[in-house]
């Protein structure tokens, strides 16, 4: 059985836009807060070693969060390729959709910066979060 990723994100009062909504740029940092947190407890990768870089990111945007809400984000893996893959995300609040979103990582060479296979140690521990149905 597929599973995903959580983690809580705390708004902060700086997250804010003049609407006290939390701004459309700062859901971009709430998802890289949730894919690395992933990269270091799932893979056991320090932030210092991820060798992966984001190629693409989408997000569509669905209700506002505000300032008294406590957004989860959920991550799981919708395509594991050769050397990148696909991760979908859930940022929720009390249990209702607040946005969706993907991002490509592809898996680089630290030395070359260019595109290498996933190791083997690496797919084995992403698989188990591909393929999740969020919906239940």
């Amino acid at each position: 059985m597929s599973k995903e990723f959580t983690v809580s994100i705390p708004v902060q009062y700086r997250d804010l836009d003049p609407q006290g909504h939390v701004n459309n740029a700062v859901y971009a940092s709430y998802l890289e807060t949730a894919r690395v947190d992933y990269l270091e407890d799932v893979l056991e990768v320090a932030a210092a070693d991820i060798s992966f870089v984001v190629a693409t990111l989408e997000i569509e945007f669905k209700h506002p969060i505000t300032k008294g809400d406590d957004p989860t984000v959920a991550l799981w893996i919708a395509n594991l390729g050769e050397s990148s893959c696909t991760m979908e995300y859930e940022i929720r609040v009390d249990g209702t959709v607040a946005a969706t979103a993907d991002t490509t990582m592809v898996h680089i060479d630290p030395d070359t910066g260019r595109p290498s296979p996933l190791p083997d140690e690496v797919r084995a521990r992403m698989e188990p979060f591909e393929n999740v149905d969020p919906s239940g």
